[in-house]
């Protein structure tokens, strides 16, 4: 992620990366998420014409063009079917362009989070080795990080 690329947030919420992405000088930020008020104070918050959040389910939309760049960030869980989602965010992307799946607290801290605000819209998080798994058909896996401070499994698209 640098000058010129595009980038994808999965899930960004209100866009608490966005000010990350900017700062790396990217062309062309894409927020998606599938709540209206998220969607809504993300705009708000960053209304720079190279900025755009869109209000929908990421599994269901395509783009004309392919990202450098795809993250999700704190959100791996709230989606079903993780090798489906996987598949789909490899085809956003051009070959050679990255996937960043993260957390910001470590996986039995996220379990723990979860149990105690049980959810419908969340499963537990996978174990490393099942993520980078997702990931190897598609990806050559770049960094494989499960530690008491962050989940961190990315990886760089293969060609084809």
């Amino acid at each position: 992620m640098g000058p010129g690329t595009r980038v994808l947030d999965v899930a960004c919420g209100t866009g608490v990366l966005f000010e990350d992405y900017l700062a790396h000088g990217v062309a062309e930020v894409v927020g998606v998420d599938i709540s209206p008020e998220m969607v809504r104070i993300a705009r708000r918050k960053y209304p720079q014409s190279h900025v755009s959040v869109l209000c929908a389910d990421v599994e269901e939309i395509s783009f004309a063009q392919p990202f450098d760049s795809v993250v999700v960030y704190n959100a791996f869980p709230h989606f079903t079917n993780p090798a489906r989602l996987v598949a789909h965010l490899a085809g956003l992307l051009a070959p050679g362009g990255s996937l960043c799946i993260a957390h910001g607290m470590s996986r039995q801290a996220l379990l723990r989070h979860h149990e105690s605000r049980p959810s419908t819209v969340s499963q537990p998080l996978p174990e490393l080795q099942q993520v980078t798994a997702l990931l190897h058909p598609y990806f050559r896996v770049s960094t494989a990080v499960s530690d008491e401070e962050k989940f961190i499994a990315a990886g760089v698209r293969l060609p084809g």
